[in-house]
């Protein structure tokens, strides 16, 4: 099944780069572009994208709005958007995943990466390394005033296990070492962390990292 992508950058240039390669792909379908977020908004529809990679600086209306309007549109609920930045403000960075980012990454990102993270969002799975999302969210959530922590609604839902669950995820693990260390399947893990993105109403793997730091299941350092 071919992956429909939408490229959103005020860039022409580098729209232009990512579209010859991701053409390259023959399993990648580049189906539109957009210079701004409004457009990208507009876009996403209107071309039946699968994935949308957006940027966050963008004239018009920036890439965290266009994030927030397609990922609150019932009727875009299965595009994913994958966010490019220089990680010049992790903050921005943030917000992007609490607007329902899917994941994001650097724009010197290695093609063979690109292409990789193009197939892995569109697949509903994490987008980096578990450890590398905690990392971003820990060094913005570090300057929170922890009093001001609120659990997410949905989190009084969650069983024992679904608890440890998104702690661990939260922590870092991967599904794999999820399952190492709690003695359980990788089938089992993935189970129980797709319930708890179900009953919290996360988006997917990168918003229920940004969860467990704000309810405090994790808390910034903890290892």
């Amino acid at each position: 099944m071919t992956i429909r992508v939408l490229l959103a950058d005020d860039q022409a240039l580098l729209r232009a780069t990512f579209r010859l390669l991701l053409d390259s792909d023959p399993g990648i379908e580049v189906v539109g572009e957009a210079s701004t977020g409004a457009e990208a908004v507009r876009r996403a529809r209107s071309d039946q994208a699968d994935v949308v990679l957006m940027d966050i600086r963008m004239p018009d209306m920036d890439g965290i709005e266009a994030t927030r309007r397609i990922t609150a549109d019932e009727e875009l609920a299965g595009v994913k958007i994958l966010v490019l930045t220089t990680f010049e403000t992790d903050d921005l960075v943030v917000a992007a995943l609490r607007a329902g980012a899917s994941g994001f990454l650097g724009k010197g990102v290695d093609p063979a990466a690109l292409l990789a993270a193009i197939r892995t969002v569109a697949a509903g799975d994490q987008l980096l390394s578990p450890a590398a999302t905690r990392a971003l969210v820990e060094r913005v959530l570090t300057q929170a005033d922890p009093t001001t922590l609120v659990p997410a609604p949905g989190l009084a839902d969650l069983t024992e296990r679904e608890l440890e669950i998104t702690r661990l995820v939260g922590r870092g693990l991967s599904n794999t070492e999820i399952a190492a260390q709690l003695f359980i399947s990788p089938a089992t893990a993935k189970t129980h962390v797709n319930r708890a993105m179900m009953k919290t109403a996360a988006r997917d793997r990168a918003q229920l990292v940004v969860l467990a730091y704000e309810s405090g299941l994790v808390r910034p350092g903890e290892a």
